[in-house]
């Protein structure tokens, strides 16, 4: 059955009463989906699922298959964003999709609808993503989970060059630990800060390891090791260089705590 005569079926048997609008919402959720050429397949509905739209993977695409799926999202009223772009894609994907925006540190393309507010609250969740870089070189990571959270709405407070070869900068920025609801902690070399950082923190930390250092860092999995055996209670890991990963662990903390809240009101 294709998904025209799927949606046709689903809507003809609430028509019919067989089908409750509850039921036909949830199965909903995962019928649509629409091939681009014969190279992709948009989840659509995955914002309805997980709260979150597709987002696009760069590498491994041509500049034309990119830009064929963005153009494919863009009409569906949400965010659409491009993770990993770098500058020389970027300007291919430019003159065929004219609108783009581009983050050059975070490496994110993405197209905005016209009355979307960045760095807004999506949906009333509330909560502030605190997001702290040990050190300049982490940055790019750091920003591909500040522009990620942004994007999805939420609010970013930024702290970067906090890290733990001059803990002073740190302790004289308590304050942004202090009122964060979640906190991403981006660290290389031998990557202690985020254990640091728990140890000041009432709220979440996701660690995230990058790949920054020297030889015996092997590549980000020196700091990934660290994050793992972290003395500090409460924090998660994600992979190495993954600040997207972050940004929608975060998210979700914060959804998962307002849905909460609503439960508790609604009590």
């Amino acid at each position: 059955m294709t998904q025209p005569e799927a949606l046709r079926s689903l809507l003809e048997s609430v028509a019919a009463g067989e089908v409750n609008p509850v039921e036909a919402f949830d199965k909903l959720k995962y019928l649509n989906y629409e091939p681009v050429g014969d190279f992709a397949r948009i989840d659509h509905h995955r914002r309805l699922r997980t709260g979150f739209p597709e987002v696009i993977w760069g590498p491994g695409k041509t500049p034309d298959q990119i830009a064929q799926i963005m153009i494919a999202m863009r009409d569906r009223g949400s965010v659409v964003m491009a993770t990993r772009i770098e500058p020389e894609v970027y300007a291919k994907l430019q003159e065929k999709v004219p609108d783009l925006y581009y983050y050059a540190m975070a490496r994110i393309c993405a197209i905005t609808p016209p009355n979307f507010p960045s760095g807004g609250d999506p949906g009333g969740v509330g909560g502030v993503i605190s997001i702290l870089s040990a050190g300049t070189a982490d940055l790019p990571v750091a920003e591909e989970a500040a522009v990620t959270a942004e994007l999805s709405g939420f609010r970013v407070h930024r702290l970067w060059d906090v890290g733990v070869a001059g803990i002073h900068r740190l302790l004289n920025n308590r304050h942004v630990v202090e009122s964060a609801d979640v906190l991403i902690v981006v660290a290389g070399m031998e990557g202690a800060l985020p254990s640091v950082v728990a140890g000041l923190a009432d709220c979440p930390v996701i660690a995230v390891p990058t790949s920054i250092g020297y030889g015996a860092s092997f590549g980000g999995l020196a700091p990934l090791l660290t994050m793992l055996n972290s003395c500090a209670a409460g924090v998660g890991v994600v992979n190495i260089d993954n600040g997207f990963g972050a940004a929608v662990l975060a998210g979700q903390i914060l959804r998962a705590a307002h849905k909460l809240h609503l439960s508790q009101s609604s009590d």
